[in-house]
Parts: structure tokens; sequence; C-alpha cells
């Protein structure tokens, strides 16, 4: 939404770069080493290191302890004393995997340490974040926001089918319907863009008369109105299409995210952390790749994946550059955390 260029004329130039917002996004994760950094500061020097660190809890089971607990014993005692998360318990309780995910003589068995080259399991996740991500970025570019935030509920049905499948996790049959009744609302509101004509316009008569304020809002809003770009039926199915397939990428990603987890131990926030760093460098050679590839138009024009005018973009518009700062604070501390929990709900 931000113009770079003929923003005074009917059709602006607006920041179109999917490859460089991905790559905002993982420079954002990668700042959670500065959470990391100073929380080590703030133990070294108020000694309070060895108080238990919260970390990441696998659903596979329930402790044998659950097993005891009398009769009478209510919801709040089975939070407490589960290995289920107090988030999965009160929602449903009965969602559990339909076997152990290994022998019982390894349930016992504490998670290793993500340590060493080990740490590099973590890319897998990443780079299915770079594909899901950049795709999401160019399906913008040929929808509204509106349509692109709802075509977004598609993930639910993915993450479904991809924990039952490589997670052997067991949906009753309401759930199924469930999902299907999302992606169901999803293909309403995709018919629903693909179907509409135009940007709305503002009734009205907008020459001076004596309620001169009103007039004047008017005209602000025709010519907001006015500025929106007009996306073709055909343009709304390929966004459309590409913002659903990205979900598939991003499914990947969690459910690998909590293969991972079940099997090794490490602080959520340094996971995000590290998917960061190896986003970033996957990105960043892919955008060195695209630029020379594909990075400028038959007329010699800037493209979608021309890197050099991008990052000109980025430095020399202010609003552009405030906006990208906001947005990779925004998505390196709220989003990537929540997002190692969402497996574990459905």
């Amino acid at each position: 939404m931000q113009c770079v260029a003929d923003c005074d004329t009917p059709h602006p130039k607006t920041f179109e770069q999917p490859v460089l917002q991905t790559l905002q996004m993982f420079i954002g994760e990668s700042g959670c080493w500065l959470v990391v950094f100073a929380s080590f500061i703030f133990k070294r020097f108020t000694k309070s290191g060895s108080a238990q660190e919260a970390e990441y809890t696998p659903v596979a089971h329930r402790d044998s302890s659950d097993e005891e607990d009398t009769a009478g014993s209510d919801m709040d005692d089975d939070v407490a004393h589960g290995d289920l998360s107090a988030s999965q318990t009160l929602i449903d309780p009965t969602n559990i995997p339909t076997k152990p995910f290994a022998d019982a003589e390894d349930l016992t068995v504490e998670r290793q340490p993500l340590t060493g080259w080990k740490i590099t399991l973590l890319a897998l996740p990443a780079i299915c974040d770079i594909l899901g991500t950049t795709l999401m970025n160019a399906g913008l570019l040929f929808v509204a926001a509106s349509i692109y935030q709802m075509t977004r509920g598609a993930l639910v049905l993915f993450v479904g089918l991809f924990s039952v499948i490589f997670l052997k996790r067991h949906l009753g049959a309401w759930k199924w319907g469930s999902l299907f009744i999302v992606v169901a609302g999803v293909a309403l509101v995709g018919l629903a863009g693909v179907l509409e004509k135009g940007p709305p316009s503002i009734p009205g008569d907008v020459r001076p008369g004596p309620d001169v304020h009103e007039n004047l809002i008017r005209n602000y809003a025709r010519a907001a109105v006015g500025a929106l770009e007009t996306h073709t039926p055909a343009e709304t199915i390929i966004g459309i299409t590409m913002i659903a397939g990205a979900q598939i990428f991003t499914a990947s990603q969690f459910v690998l995210e909590e293969s991972i987890m079940e099997r090794y131990s490490m602080d959520p926030i340094q996971v995000v952390g590290w998917e960061g760093v190896f986003g970033f460098l996957v990105t960043l050679l892919g955008t060195g790749i695209l630029h020379l590839a594909v990075g400028r138009t038959a007329r010699g024009q800037g493209g979608y994946f021309d890197a050099r005018e991008g990052f000109h973009q980025m430095f020399t518009n202010r609003a552009i550059a405030v906006t990208s700062v906001l947005i990779m604070i925004s998505i390196g501390y709220v989003l990537p955390p929540s997002s190692l929990l969402t497996v574990s709900y459905y």
C-alpha cells in the first residue's frame, strides 16, 4: 500500500517486493537473539540463573499419575498434573495421539538438548517458512487484504491433515467437519472476490455546497477509493491459489517444528532465533539468484524480484523504512513463538 512512484497519478506504483518482505520477517526473527543475550546478561548480574526456565512441552501423553487421580478431581487438577498444555486440556482433553511416538521404554527418556550440528534441523521449517511467506506476499499483490486474511484460514485443514499423517494424531468426525466448514467459508470468500466487479464507489454530489466539510471528506474518500488497484477475476484466482497453496508450506513448517521439538529440547525463543538465522541466509541467497534471473522485466523496468530497486525503495522512502522496522519487531517477538504452539492445539 506504500506508494513509491507516480503517487500523484491515478495509477500509483506501490512497494511490491515479496521476497524482501520475507527477508524482513527473518531479520525480525533473528532479532530474538537480542532478547536471549539480554536475558543472559540479566541472569549473569542478578544471579537468578537458578530459576527454572519454561520450555516447550510435547503433547505425546499423560503421566501415569493422571491415571491415579480420583474420579472427583476437577479439570484444574488435570491441568496441574498432566503433560498436556493447559490450553489444550481446557479445549479438548481427548486430543491425543493414536499411539505413542516411540516404544514404551522411550517414553521415560528425557529429550536430548538440540545442540551441535543437530541445530541445522531447524533449517527445514525455515525453508518451508520462506516458501510459504513468499507465496503469500506475492499472492497479496493480486487480491484485497481482506481476501488475503480470510484465505489464510485454509491453514487449519492442512495442519489437521499433516498432524494425522505424520504425527499420528487422531481427529474425531466433528473436528473434520469443523475443518471443512472453515475451508468452505474460505472458498466462499474467494468466490466473492472473483465475482467482485471493482472498487466501491462513493455516492453523492462532490460539487461545493453549503456543507463544505462534508464535500471535502467525500472528495478525499473518492480519491482514496479511486487509487485502489482493480484486480481482474483472473488475478484474484491466481492470488487466492498462491495464498491457499502457501498454507501447505506453512502447515509443513508447523509439523516439522512439532516433530523436532518432540525429540529435542531448546528454549522456544532460541528456536525462533535459529530459524531466523537460517531463513535469512537462504532468503538472501535466493534474493540474489532471483534478481539475476528475473529481477528486471522485458522492458527493463523493475519487477517483483528486482532486489536493487527494492533495497533502494526501503532505504530512501521514509514510510517504507519505518513500517519495515515495525513489521520486523512485530514478527520477531509476537508471531513465531505462538506458531510453535499451533500443532499442539490441533
